[in-house]
């Protein structure tokens, strides 16, 4: 594994997570907002207001084809090329989820009822909106009905401090507690979409949702997938849908186990309204799978999602995370962050009763008609590793297939997977080798390829890593500590050879300022990253893929045709 040490002002140390302790989100079913009801936040109203000006734009194009159609027509026509017509830049949302609770039993159907969280746990949010040219676009850590929590920076932006005009500032939130869930919201400036990210941060040392779980902050969308729920006894898998629009979103369900796609009477038409979460215990639509995968779709609004999955193993927790959205069905999907332990404490852990799926595994979801034929490569420090599998394994069309990592030495990887059958994959990262002590366990969502100026907020207290793959050739990364006085410190560089995994500690602070994030960029062949959070003297662990760079303005094309 590369080390690459942060500058020399840049000292590493160990902080102590902190956060005051938070009570659970409200599902529907408990929540105040039993109606429907428009958000006030002005950056939501922007990109309302963006979505609008495209549905004028294509309208106004439709009426010009209409009015054509009734003029004579010519006896020869020509081809003309169609226009791209700009649409306006919208508001940067990520919406992010509450606490963890524990699940105690269920209503009616698949409604959750939730027992109150342990004692010591704590749940924050911290983020991070990027700005230039001596200002910052407006934008704000908002409540789900949203109440403003924290103004980050007021309408039109803010001025820069002193320094050139051009550098780089950053609007912070460092580790804000939090007892619901929240939305950070950045709206455009000079029409370009906000370059904004932020992540949630769960802890708990008793109970039996002990663990770390961290997740990014997700962009709403309309159609996105999770891979790595499980409903066998023991496990505790609740899907959490939140719409943070003004539109009322109704959701579907697609299920997918390991005998094949599941027909769930309930997972078809589920209402969530404006401004509300509602939360569904996928055990009431799919009992008993080992390994499960949600494909959600919604119709009008577009809705974040995530899955809350708890492991209980008899009496020992076995774990805690939030699993989140990876990249959409392709024919290569990767997956870095992937941090495996010892492989011979793992085989003595996962031959007894009830550990079965304590070990490291790839599972690779075939959404399509066709089976995949899928090579599976693992890049570590000192090049590619070779799978006692072989490395090539047919997953079956429509179903869920477990690619077991057991006997990979020990060491931090970036997982490929690649097949000319589009297909979804992520990773289960476990973290303890003990039966008789709680243990933990992290999913890896597939990424992004690394491009310009991604934002990258890490979670506060613990040990914390960036970890980076670079596949087949050579890739720079560059990376600037965003500190929580507002500052874009000085890039760093690190050389990442073709085939490598490298990791890059993060320290608690740069020149005794508190470090809240990064400015990462790529160039070379094709990258990934991960946050890696890890707690010393502790099993915990948590793993967070680079979210996509902010995009700038955007356009679409308008055919004029009859």
């Amino acid at each position: 594994m590369h080390e690459h040490t942060p500058p020399a002002e840049a000292p590493e140390a160990l902080a102590s997570g902190g956060a005051q302790s938070a009570t659970g989100a409200e599902s529907t079913s408990d929540t105040d907002h039993r109606s429907f009801r428009r958000a006030s936040v002005p950056g939501r109203k922007a990109a309302l207001a963006g979505l609008a000006s495209a549905a004028v734009i294509l309208a106004g194009a439709g009426a010009v084809v209409a009015g054509g159609s009734l003029l004579p027509q010519a006896d020869s026509s020509r081809a003309v090329a169609a226009p791209a017509v700009a649409v306006p830049a919208g508001t940067s949302l990520g919406v992010c989820p509450g606490p963890a609770r524990l699940l105690e039993g269920t209503e009616a159907g698949t409604d959750p009822q939730f027992s109150p969280v342990s004692a010591t746990a704590a749940t924050s949010v911290t983020a991070a909106v990027l700005g230039s040219a001596g200002v910052l676009p407006a934008s704000r850590l908002s409540q789900l009905d949203g109440t403003t929590a924290v103004e980050i920076s007021k309408e039109p932006g803010q001025a820069a401090s002193a320094g050139s005009p051009q550098e780089l500032l950053a609007g912070v939130v460092a580790a804000r507690p939090v007892e619901k869930a929240s939305v950070l919201s950045a709206d455009a400036l000079a029409n370009q979409k906000a370059s904004a990210a932020a992540v949630m941060k769960f802890t708990a040392t008793d109970g039996d949702l002990q663990g770390t779980a961290a997740s990014n902050c997700q962009p709403p969308s309309n159609d996105q997938w999770l891979a790595g729920a499980s409903t066998t006894v023991g496990r505790a898998s609740v899907l959490v849908l939140t719409n943070a629009s003004t539109t009322p979103a109704t959701v579907s369900l697609e299920l997918f186990g390991a005998q094949g796609q599941i027909q769930a009477p309930g997972s078809r038409g589920l209402l969530v309204a404006p401004g509300t979460s509602r939360s569904v215990v996928l055990a009431g639509l799919a009992p008993g799978e080992p390994q499960l995968s949600v494909h959600i779709r919604s119709a009008g609004g577009p809705v974040a999602a995530v899955i809350q999955q708890g492991v209980l193993r008899g009496l020992t927790p076995g774990g805690v995370d939030f699993i989140a959205p990876g990249a959409a069905p392709a024919v290569r999907q990767v997956m870095t962050g992937v941090d495996i332990q010892d492989p011979a404490g793992l085989a003595q852990l996962t031959g007894k009763p009830g550990y079965g799926d304590a070990g490291p595994a790839l599972q690779l979801t075939v959404p399509g008609p066709s089976d995949a034929v899928v090579e599976v490569k693992l890049y570590g420090r000192d090049g590619q590793k070779a799978l006692p599998s072989g490395g090539v394994i047919t997953a079956k069309a429509g179903a869920v297939t477990e690619v077991s990592l057991a006997g990979v030495p020990a060491g931090q990887y970036t997982v490929a997977a690649s097949s000319d059958v589009s297909f979804v994959a992520a990773t289960r990262i476990p973290r303890g080798l003990q039966e008789d002590r709680p243990s933990d366990v992290a999913w890896a969502a597939s990424g992004v390829r690394l491009g310009s100026q991604h934002v990258v907020p890490v979670p506060q207290g613990g040990s914390r890593s960036l970890i980076f793959g670079a596949l087949d050739a050579r890739a720079t990364i560059t990376y600037s500590a965003i500190t929580s006085d507002g500052k874009v410190r000085t890039p760093s560089t690190a050389d990442i050879a073709g085939g490598t995994t490298s990791s890059i500690a993060v320290p608690d602070k740069v020149e005794d300022v508190g470090v809240v994030g990064y400015v990462v960029s790529a160039s070379g062949d094709a990258a990934y990253g991960a946050v890696l959070v890890q707690q010393d003297g502790r099993n915990d662990v948590s793993t967070l893929a680079f979210l996509a760079a902010a995009a700038g303005q955007e356009t679409v094309p308008v055919t004029l045709s009859h």
